[in-house]
């Protein structure tokens, strides 16, 4: 199936439309999984669901003009960035309504290696990983692939055309980073 993808992102790339058609059934499963594992950690009132953050990503992804798709791990790497974006506009919109309060939050599992039960602040999350970006481009790009994207130490080391150990020790050293600002700033 990973060649057919990448063979439908090819199409895509070439502003096939079918072929868009196509891909959404071979990777909305994954896509689901994601958006799932993102919004696990929400109170069970929380009005954004995983098949709406899925929708929305994926609108997102097949209206992106320019874009050769190089893989199936490409492909997650920018779903991963989208819905990033889409999470934080939600945030950012839940806390406009409310005047400051209620922001969305997640649970972030063992990927950044903070206890289960923890849950993070995503605006607070967001402002970390765009904190790395100007510390770190690369690291911050690995974590967004890693986490948002569900993607491999391998598969991110095909993505950003790095060697997987310096995906892993970029990766190891992005979380304590992340980790440090967040429950900084959760204390603050």
């Amino acid at each position: 199936m990973p060649d057919r993808i990448t063979q439908l992102l090819e199409g895509c790339s070439q502003r096939d439309s079918q072929a868009a058609a196509d891909l959404l059934p071979l990777v909305y499963d994954e896509l689901r999984g994601l958006a799932h594992s993102y919004l696990a950690g929400e109170r069970r009132d929380h009005t954004l669901q995983a098949t709406a953050l899925v929708h929305e990503a994926y609108l997102r992804l097949v209206k992106q003009e320019d874009v050769h798709w190089q893989s199936r791990a490409h492909f997650f790497a920018i779903a991963a960035q989208l819905m990033r974006r889409v999470l934080v506009d939600y945030a950012r919109s839940r806390l406009r309504e409310k005047r400051g309060g209620g922001a969305v939050k997640i649970s972030l599992s063992e990927t950044l290696d903070i206890p289960q039960k923890t849950v993070i602040d995503f605006l607070a999350l967001d402002e970390a990983l765009d904190g790395l970006a100007k510390l770190d481009l690369r690291q911050s790009q690995i974590v967004e692939i890693r986490f948002f994207g569900g993607l491999s130490i391998q598969e991110t080391a095909e993505t950003l055309a790095l060697s997987p150990a310096t995906v892993k020790r970029d990766w190891v050293t992005a979380k304590a980073w992340l980790f440090h600002e967040i429950t900084r700033s959760t204390r603050s």
